[in-house]
Parts: structure tokens; sequence; C-alpha cells
């Protein structure tokens, strides 16, 4: 390419780069303006909006201030009113105060006129009661003239009289408190027995010397009795139960005195059965871990039975004794359970009375303690008790209401008193206690030789369960006086020669009949008398 048309090309792309950038200043103008203009159109909207926006604004601050204006006005017209009401009863009062000032100055007035009236009739009554004087000296020295006695002595014999009268209404008024003590005594130590059993839920027991084991087939009594027997004498010696193997399908039956014994030996055969293999090993192995568990629920049952009552600081000893209470029993009555309740029994009437709860309590758990060691050992349960107490130093009321239970000291505090009146009431309650048939026979038949031995009495009936004698005399033997004493001297015979638990009560019923114009009638007395335990 020459250099001209190189010239004529640079010339060409010059001129036409100068056009393109003209025609886009051109464009870019155009641009700015339309942009401007736009701009200038929404600023002028936006100022035509703000200026609507305050109008809108204005009007309605007017009408709120209107709004508030006319309300202010109302509630001031309204407080107005009050005010007016007010100043018209402000008004009222000071009128009604006026009012009153007069009435008090008219009163003041005619008090002032009375006062000066008594003091009138003062100076008069003053004159009468110097004359009245005058004449009672004159009547006295023409008294004491006449009867021949001055004044001083007539006072002294009216004074010796009076004081006669007033010993003997002291007298009639003591007797009366009394009474009127003695029954109120009555009837609060009910209400306060009652209020306690209603808070005690009893359980009714039964004693037995007897367990039974289930088998879960025939085939395990041949490996209970074993080889020639062997295994049932092993377990015989090692326990010192008695195991009856009979008839009864899938049952056998141990026996003995010693509860605990009895628990740990049904305990063994029910480990022995689980086992499947029945041998003298065995059978001793089974026994020491069976004496364990017994062990073990004698302390836990010891342990629930002091956190029930809250009682704490009883020495592991004593502790023992009580867990063994749960596996002895009294006329089918649990030893533990009997002493749970009346350990309830004593806390309650002494909270009634305002006594240490925590003792009585305590003393009540524990005046049964003696039973648990009866079976090993010789001696009463009162006994064994106060020893096993005295021993661990327990407190000596707990002591003394061991030995006043049964009558063996007197009490030493109102806590033994309460001790006693709970372990009759635990044990007479009803369900509380069961005879056997032949000791149930003895006892109603020694209350009706009782009865019988006395002079007069015709007939004996013992009824509700041995808790009431009848007793029918001769009417021509015995008459009202005499059966009174004779009820009195029964009760007397039963509480020196038998023992019971509760109260039985004597009624001596004497009947005569006599006829009169075909009409009969009978007279009919009862006499009452309350056997104390």
């Amino acid at each position: 390419m020459s250099e001209s048309n190189m010239i004529e090309l640079i010339i060409y792309f010059v001129v036409g780069l100068i056009l393109g950038i003209t025609l886009a200043i051109f464009i870019y103008t155009a641009y700015l303006k339309k942009k401007k203009s736009t701009a200038k159109e929404v600023l002028d909207n936006a100022e035509n909006q703000v200026e609507q926006i305050k109008k809108e604004k204005l009007i309605k601050f007017r009408e709120e201030m209107q709004q508030r204006r006319s309300k202010f006005q109302e509630e001031f017209k309204i407080k107005e009113n009050q005010l007016s009401g007010n100043e018209s009863r402000i008004l009222g009062k000071e009128k009604e105060v006026r009012r009153l000032e007069n009435n008090l100055n008219f009163r003041e007035s005619r008090l002032g006129q009375r006062n000066k009236k008594i003091v009138q009739r003062e100076e008069v009554l003053s004159e009468r009661q110097k004359k009245l004087e005058e004449i009672i000296d004159a009547q006295n020295v023409k008294l004491e003239r006449i009867a021949g006695i001055n004044v001083e002595d007539a006072k002294k014999e009216l004074l010796k009289n009076l004081e006669n009268r007033v010993k003997m209404e002291s007298a009639q008024m003591a007797i009366d408190i009394k009474e009127e003590a003695k029954a109120r005594a009555q009837r609060e130590a009910k209400e306060i027995i009652t209020y306690a059993i209603e808070n005690i839920a009893y359980e009714v027991t039964m004693e037995s010397t007897l367990s039974t084991v289930q088998l879960p087939s025939e085939r395990y009594k041949g490996m209970i009795i074993g080889r020639e027997g062997r295994n049932i004498r092993a377990f015989e010696e090692v326990t010192g139960v008695k195991v009856i193997v009979d008839d009864t399908p899938e049952l056998i039956v141990l026996s003995g005195f010693d509860p605990v014994r009895r628990e740990m030996a049904r305990l063994t055969m029910e480990n022995l059965i689980k086992t499947k293999n029945i041998n003298p090993k065995l059978i001793e192995q089974t026994v020491k871990k069976a004496t364990e568990q017994v062990e073990k629920s004698i302390i836990k049952a010891a342990e629930d039975t002091l956190s029930d009552l809250s009682l704490k600081n009883v020495h592991p000893a004593i502790k023992e004794a009580l867990g063994r209470l749960k596996y002895r029993f009294s006329y089918g009555q649990n030893i533990l359970q009997h002493s749970k309740e009346v350990a309830l029994l004593s806390g309650a009437m002494a909270a009634e009375l305002g006594f240490n709860v925590k003792l009585a309590k305590r003393a009540g758990l524990f005046h049964d303690i003696g039973k648990a060691l009866t079976i090993n050992s010789e001696g009463s349960h009162v006994t064994l008790g106060v020893e096993l107490c005295q021993k661990y130093k327990e407190h000596d009321i707990v002591i003394n209401a061991i030995m006043a239970h049964h009558e063996e000291a007197e009490p030493i505090s109102p806590i033994s008193v309460l001790v006693t009146a709970a372990d009759k009431i635990s044990g007479s309650r009803p369900g509380a206690r069961r005879d056997t048939l032949e000791a149930y026979t003895k006892r109603i038949t020694g209350l009706e030789e009782i009865a019988n031995s006395f002079d007069g009495v015709s007939k004996t009936y013992a009824i509700s369960a041995g808790r009431e004698l009848r007793v029918i005399v001769e009417p021509e033997k015995i008459d009202d006086k005499t059966a009174e004493i004779l009820s009195s001297d029964i009760a007397k015979k039963i509480k020196e020669e038998m023992e019971y638990p509760g109260q039985i009560k004597v009624c001596v019923i004497r009947q005569t009949v006599a006829a009169k114009n075909t009409d009969e009638f009978s007279d009919l007395e009862e006499k009452d008398e309350i056997a104390a335990e």
C-alpha cells in the first residue's frame, strides 16, 4: 500500500472517530436532559405528596385538638357541677353543725340547772342521813339494854353463823366441782381415745404354727423325702422344723413353734424346689442363705417400723428384737403390728394431753419387746423386756411402761398409763385377737362357774363372746341392794381369778312376778357393773 493511501485511511479514521464522539456526546446530552426532566417530575410529585400529607396531618391534628377541647370542656363542666354539689353539701353540714352547737349549748344549760338541783338534794340527803344515824344509835342503845348484848358481840355471833354457812356451801361446792371435773375428765378421756382410734388403720391377723409350700408337681415330694428319707431328715435336723408330706396334692406342710425358724425353713424349701436338685449338702448351703435372708427381713421390718414412727437412736440389739416380733403372734394378733398400734395410740393420746409424743411412741413400741426373747429364754416377756432395755440404757419411763402395762410396777409417769390404755385398746378391739375353740370354751365355762359359786344365783349366761355375763338371781334370797353388791363381788372375783383382754360387763337380773284380777305384771331390774381389766 502506498503512503498516500495510508494517509487517506488515517484521515478517514480520524474523521469517523470525531463524528462518533460527536454523536455520542449528542446522545448523552439528550439522555441527561431526559433524566433531568424525569427527576424534576419526580421531585415535583414528591413535593406535592408532602404538601398533601402535611395538609391531611394538619386537618387530623385540628380534629383531634377539637375533640380533646370538647372532651375537656365536658369534664370541666362535670367537675364544676361536682364542686357546686360539694359546696351545697358543705353548706348543709355547716348548718347541721350550727344546729348541733345550739342543741349542745341548750343541754349544757339544762345540765347546769340539774347539777344545782342535785347539790341541793345531796344536802337534804346528808341532813336526813345524820338524823337516821342518830335514830339508829338510839335504837341500838335500846336494843342493847333490852337484849343484854352489845353490838360487838352481836357482830361476832353473826360472823360465826355466816362462817358456818359459808363452810357448808363451800363443801357442797367442792363436791359439785369434783363431780363435774370427774365427769368432764371421763368425757374428755373418751374423746381422746376415740380420736386416737380413728387415726389407726387396723389389720387382722391369725396365729398359726404351720406354713405351707406349693409344689410344681407331685414328683417333688419324692425329691424332698429322698432315698430312704435322708433328705427330709437332713432338712428337719438343720432347720428344727418338721416336714409333713401327706396326700394333699402339690402341697407340703412345715410345722414348728418358732416362727422365725419356720419362715427360714419355708424360704429354704422354696429355694430348694427352684434348684430341682435336693441333697443334704445343698440343704445346709440353702439354709445359710435363707437364714441371712430372714435376718435381713427382720432388720428391714424394724427399720420400716421405726421410720414410720419417726423414732431414732435405737440400739441394734433392741432393733433386732423388734424386727423378730414380725414373726410372733399372740391370740392371732401379730406382735409387731400390735406394738406399732400401741405406739400410734399412745402418741395420739399424748399429743391430745400435751405430753412428750416421741417418748410415748417409744414406750408403746417397746412395751412387748420381751416377747421376741421368750422362745429361747426363761422368764416372762415383761422381765426379759426390762432386762433388755436396762442393758442398753433405754429411758426410765420406757422401762416403767413395760412393767406397768401388766401391773408389775406402779406407773411413774402418765405416759406409762397411756401405754397401758393403748395396749388394752389394741388387744381388745373387735377382730384383733382370736381364741382357739378350747380356750374359748374354757373361758366361757370359767365365767359361768364363778357366777354360780355365789349364793342366791339361779342361772348364768356368758354372751357376746364372753364379754358380758348375765346373772339371774332368786328374788326371795337377793333383794335390790344385795343384787348391786353381788354384781360388784362377781366382777371382783373375775378380775382376781381370770385373765382376759378388754372388759367384761356383769349384769345381775332380779325378776318378781305377781298376779291380781287375772292381770299379770312383772318388775325387772338390772344392775350393771364393769369389771376393769
